[in-house]
């Protein structure tokens, strides 16, 4: 989780209570549910934060919860905004990768070294948790003084366009450097421009934003030397390019908050979309063609909730006026409102720096931090129940004792893998639902990586790679698991069918057939089952040394040699027998 550095001098002047000390705040944002993680050498607090709350990652967010809390502030707060005089212009050749803009203008704000340094650690951290590392969304805060817009294209005032350049296109001076630089030789001989190369590499198109004196902002790579914020600044632009508009324009709300409590006016920016734009890449969802936004988007949601779900969950009794006030202290508006059927329900008004509020339950959440969790006590529930181990547990570890008796090392191995690994590899076609580890795969709709695409339908495959990175160990190498698999069952509520699965693998110079089998026959004798192996045929094993595994008359999985294939794409160089079957053949 997010760790944040606050100065409890600064959260003291902010907050407006100069008579709290240092342990006194700490109980305080304790009760925020920010955990006091130590100090910097300068003595600010280090905080971790819940990463679900990221108006909070700024000393100006925290002293707004902390004044909530104190009840100094109640209710919804949505700043006022001046009418917009600029105008970020996009043009079709902007990057299909990252077709979307946000701004703001901030007018009169005061910064010191302190305030420049929160508005610093508020950006990165947003890059870091919200912006993915500014793959989604990325920041740019510049000095307004040193931007001279063009005349705007429709309506008058200022406008700056966001467009795509060619990698050696216009030179610029990015910040840190002392020297012109292509968008291209940023990437490659500027430090920053190093760490975030990969994020535009493959585009054909850089991103690039400019104004009437020419390229001041290379997002989401680094800002122009041109438009540096000092202590000095007192007007800011603030811009944000992404991959989908919601993400760029709830960091600017954020952003925007932290600014107003330093007695900043936010002006309100235009963003101009092309009328008809022409995309390489169609499928990409964007805002419509001509539409023109303003924003910062400081309009409030709304989200309901029951009085007895507040209740319950909370195990409190409360009366609705008092769940109102525990509302309004925790910053949101709220009013009862009665449903069709007599329910008493809270119509909730949420404010646009709040991006965790998604359900009913966040709201039962602050409804709890307000009361105070500490104040909640422990209760007996009416239903009198045990606990203990599930059944299946107790299997898995029965199983997994013996085989370290019978000479395994037992693994616990990612449940995650890719297509590649769990079929190519292994020799095996997910058509082939009479096979062992075949079936159609679960798989994750946006993986975040090409390493960890679906969920394995088997256990061997992870066994193979755990060889294939253990050749420089000495043999034998006997390895086992008891693990999870899955594949896709349409007859299940979840279209997921899952399963816990025994696999195991011998790696020694003179593996056969018949010590997997020995192993099995020990694990049949020690769970009291009839274990059968008549022969049969798998992608993945030698023709001849393969048989399935049936216990209890039931066919549950398979036993043999690994096909030389198979050892080859492993860099195996010794032969490997294996056996998989399912866990709950053994009860």
């Amino acid at each position: 989780m997010p760790v944040v550095d606050v100065n409890p001098d600064e959260l003291r002047r902010l907050t407006g209570h100069d008579e709290k000390d240092d342990e006194e705040l700490k109980d305080d944002l304790f009760g925020l549910g920010l955990e006091f993680e130590g100090e910097t050498e300068e003595g600010e607090f280090q905080l971790e934060f819940a990463p679900d709350r990221l108006d909070r990652l700024s000393v100006e967010g925290v002293a707004r919860s902390l004044r909530y809390q104190y009840g100094d502030d109640r209710g919804v707060y949505v700043p006022n905004t001046n009418d917009a005089d600029w105008t970020i212009e996009v043009d079709a050749s902007v990057p299909d990768e990252r077709p979307f803009v946000t701004g703001a203008v901030i007018r009169d704000v005061s910064l010191d070294e302190a305030a420049l340094d929160s508005l610093i650690q508020l950006q990165e951290k947003l890059h870091a948790t919200m912006g993915r590392k500014r793959v989604k969304g990325a920041i740019g805060i510049h000095d307004l003084t040193m931007l001279k817009g063009k005349l705007a294209s429709e309506g008058g005032g200022n406008s700056i366009q966001y467009v795509g350049v060619e990698p050696d296109g216009d030179r610029f001076v990015p910040l840190d450097s002392d020297r012109e630089l292509t968008p291209g030789e940023v990437l490659t001989e500027h430090q920053t421009g190093k760490e975030y190369a990969d994020i535009v590499a493959d585009y054909e198109r850089y991103p690039a934003i400019y104004d009437d004196i020419g390229l001041f902002s290379f997002p989401p790579v680094i800002n122009g030397r041109r438009t540096e914020v000092s202590t000095e600044s007192r007007d800011l632009f603030v811009e944000m390019t992404g991959t989908d508009q919601w993400t760029i324009d709830k960091m600017l709300n954020i952003v925007c908050y932290a600014l107003d409590a330093r007695g900043a006016t936010v002006e309100e920016v235009t963003v101009d979309y092309p009328d008809d734009p022409v995309y390489a890449d169609e499928s990409i969802e964007r805002v419509d063609p001509g539409v023109d936004l303003v924003r910062p988007a400081l309009s409030t949601s709304e989200k309901h909730v029951t009085h007895d779900r507040i209740e319950g969950l909370l195990g409190v009794d409360l009366d609705p006026d008092e769940v109102v006030d525990l509302l309004e202290r925790s910053g949101l508006d709220a009013t009862t409102e009665e449903t069709e059927d007599g329910e008493l329900t809270y119509r909730v008004d949420v404010p646009p720096y709040r991006v965790d509020v998604l359900h009913p339950l966040d709201l039962v959440d602050d409804v709890g931090r307000a009361y105070g969790f500490n104040e909640l006590e422990p209760q007996y529930p009416e239903v009198g129940t045990v606990g203990g181990r599930h059944d299946r547990s107790n299997l898995e570890d029965a199983v997994r004792d013996q085989l370290v008796g019978l000479g395994f090392t037992d693994l616990l191995n990612f449940h995650m893998t890719n297509e590649e690994e769990n079929y190519e590899r292994m020799r095996v076609h997910p058509d082939e639902h009479d096979c062992v580890g075949a079936g159609e795969p679960v798989t994750i709709t946006e993986p975040y990586s090409e390493d960890y695409t679906m969920v394995r339908s088997w256990a061997l495959p992870s066994l193979a790679m755990v060889l294939e990175n253990n050749t420089h160990r000495s043999y034998p190498q006997d390895i086992a698991e008891v693990g999870f698999a899955a594949e896709y069952d349409a007859a299940e509520d979840t279209y997921v069918g899952e399963r816990h699965t025994v696999a195991g693998a011998l790696a020694r110079h003179d593996a056969s057939y018949e010590d997997a089998k020995a192993v099995l026959q020990a694990l049949a004798r020690d769970f009291d089952v009839e274990l059968s192996t008549p022969p049969t045929e798998h992608p993945s094993f030698i023709d001849g040394r393969t048989a399935s595994v049936v216990m209890d008359d039931a066919e549950v999985g398979v036993v043999g040699e690994l096909h030389p294939a198979v050892l080859v794409e492993h860099d195996l160089e010794l032969p490997v027998v294996a056996f998989e079957f399912r866990l709950d053949a053994l009860k």
